[in-house]
C-alpha cells in the first residue's frame, strides 16, 4: 500500500464519517416528528434499491448474492443491524447526538472484548485492560449514582453492543460470502423487516420533510460508498481510527443544530473511550503484523 493510498483511504473514512453524521442529525430530526420505524424502514427501502444496484454490478451478480454460505448468519446479522439503526435513532431523540454518540464510540471496545466467543480470537491483557478502562468512561459519561439515572443512557450502549456484534459475524461469514453477497443481504433483509414493521406506523408527512427524507436516503448511500471505496483504496487498520471523526462531527451537529449541551464528563468520558479504542486497535494491528512475519 502507498502513501498515496493510505491518504486517500483516510480523507475518504473523513468524508463517510461527515456524511454519517449528516445523516444522524437528518434521523434526529424526522424522529422527532414522525414514527421511528416508518423513518427507518423508508431509509431502508432506498437502501435496498442502492445495495440490488451493486449486486447487478458485482461479480456473481444476483444469482451469487441468493445462494451465500451463511444463510442463517446473514440474516442475523442484517436483522441486528436494523435494531441497531432503531434503537439508535431512538437514542438521538431521547439524549440527543452528544451523549449517543460519546456512549456509542465504545463498539470497538465491545468487539474486542466479544472476538474471543465469536471468532475464537485471543485477547491478551493489554487489550483487556483497555476495554476496562473504557467502560470506566462510559461510567464517566453516564454518570450513575450522580444524579437520577435515566433507563434511556442504556439505550446507545445497547445499539453499540448490537454494532458490535454484527461487525463480527460480518467477518465471521466473510470467510465463505463476499462483501458484494453480504451487502445485498444486509439491504434486502433489512429492509423486509423494516417493511413487516413499519407499515403500521405510516404518517403522513409534510413536503419539507420529504425532502429531508429524500436528503436522509441519499446520506444513507453516498455513505456506504465512501466507507467501501476507503476500505478499498487503503487497509483497514490504517483507516478505522479514524472513524473516530463521527464524534466529533455528530457532537458539532447536536450542539449548533439542536442546541444540545456538552457536559465536562462527557467529554472526560469520551476521550477516554476513544483513547482505549484507539489502543485496543493498535494492539490489533500489531498482532496482525507478526501474524504475518510469521508465516
Amino acid at each position: 500500500m502507498t502513501e498515496q493510498n493510505a491518504r486517500l483511504g483516510i480523507l475518504l473514512m473523513i468524508a463517510t464519517t461527515f456524511v454519517f453524521a449528516m445523516q444522524d442529525g437528518i434521523s434526529r430530526h424526522l424522529a422527532g416528528a414522525y414514527n421511528v420505524y416508518m423513518v427507518v424502514m423508508i431509509r431502508y427501502w432506498f437502501f435496498a434499491a442502492f445495495v440490488l444496484a451493486l449486486t447487478m454490478r458485482s461479480r456473481g451478480g444476483l444469482r451469487a448474492a441468493l445462494r451465500p454460505k451463511f444463510p442463517l448468519l446473514q440474516t442475523i446479522r442484517a436483522l441486528l443491524l436494523v435494531a441497531e439503526v432503531c434503537v439508535m435513532v431512538i437514542g438521538f431523540v431521547h439524549l440527543g447526538l452528544v451523549q449517543s454518540h460519546a456512549v456509542f464510540t465504545s463498539y470497538p471496545l465491545l468487539v474486542a472484548a466479544l472476538s474471543g466467543p465469536v471468532l475464537g480470537e485471543q485477547v491478551g491483557w493489554r487489550r483487556w485492560a483497555a476495554i476496562g478502562v473504557g467502560f470506566v468512561g462510559v461510567l464517566i459519561i453516564l454518570e450513575p449514582g450522580v444524579q437520577v439515572f435515566s433507563p434511556w443512557a442504556l439505550v446507545p450502549l445497547a445499539a453499540a453492543f448490537m454494532f458490535a456484534l454484527y461487525g463480527l459475524l460480518t467477518r465471521y461469514v466473510a470467510r465463505g460470502d463476499s462483501a458484494p453477497v453480504s451487502f445485498f443481504w444486509t439491504g434486502t433483509v433489512g429492509a423486509v423487516a423494516m417493511t413487516v414493521v413499519g407499515v403500521w406506523f405510516w404518517q403522513p408527512m409534510t413536503a419539507g420533510d420529504w425532502a429531508w427524507m429524500a436528503v436522509l436516503c441519499c446520506t444513507a448511500a453516498l455513505g456506504h460508498w465512501l466507507l467501501i471505496r476507503a476500505y478499498e483504496v487503503a487497509e483497514a487498520s490504517t483507516v478505522q481510527p479514524f472513524a473516530y471523526f463521527q464524534l466529533v462531527f455528530a457532537s458539532v451537529i447536536g450542539l449548533t443544530v439542536f442546541h444540545e449541551e456538552l457536559r465536562t464528563n462527557e467529554v472526560i468520558g469520551a476521550a477516554v473511550v476513544v483513547s482505549a479504542g484507539l489502543f485496543t486497535l493498535w494492539r490489533a494491528r500489531v498482532r496482525a503484523m507478526r501474524a504475518a512475519r510469521g508465516r
